[in-house]
């Protein structure tokens, strides 16, 4: 048996997943679906958005926020943080704007999520 906080949603129901080797069983503890998918994707393959900030040159603020387009393998989220640790733009940056392309190898781009002019 093993024990998940759902994150699809604020609820965060607790949810128990019957496990027996590599077979999932039955999920309980869940409000909906999504409750139900999250735990079998989160034990076959668990998988993560990342948000963080890069430095900007010659903007409003010294930073932008940033976050993954797309959820990556929770295994890599490490390796993207490194990605973006030296990472600086120069302003203006808009919104949805490409930061860096296929970081850490993961088919998935790092985009911006707010102006900086």
């Amino acid at each position: 048996m093993v024990e998940l906080i759902c994150i699809n949603c604020p609820i965060g129901c607790n949810l128990t997943v019957e496990v027996e080797g590599e077979v999932i069983g039955a999920v309980t503890g869940n409000t909906c679906k999504r409750g139900e998918k999250y735990a079998h994707k989160e034990l076959t393959n668990p998988t993560r958005i990342v948000t963080s900030t890069v430095k900007v040159e010659n903007g409003n603020a010294p930073v932008v926020s940033v976050k993954t387009k797309n959820d990556i393998p929770k295994g890599k989220i490490f390796e993207c943080i490194e990605a973006l640790k030296n990472v600086v733009v120069k302003a203006p940056v808009n919104i949805g704007d490409v930061i860096v392309s296929n970081v850490a190898s993961t088919g998935v781009d790092i985009v911006a999520t707010t102006n900086v002019i």
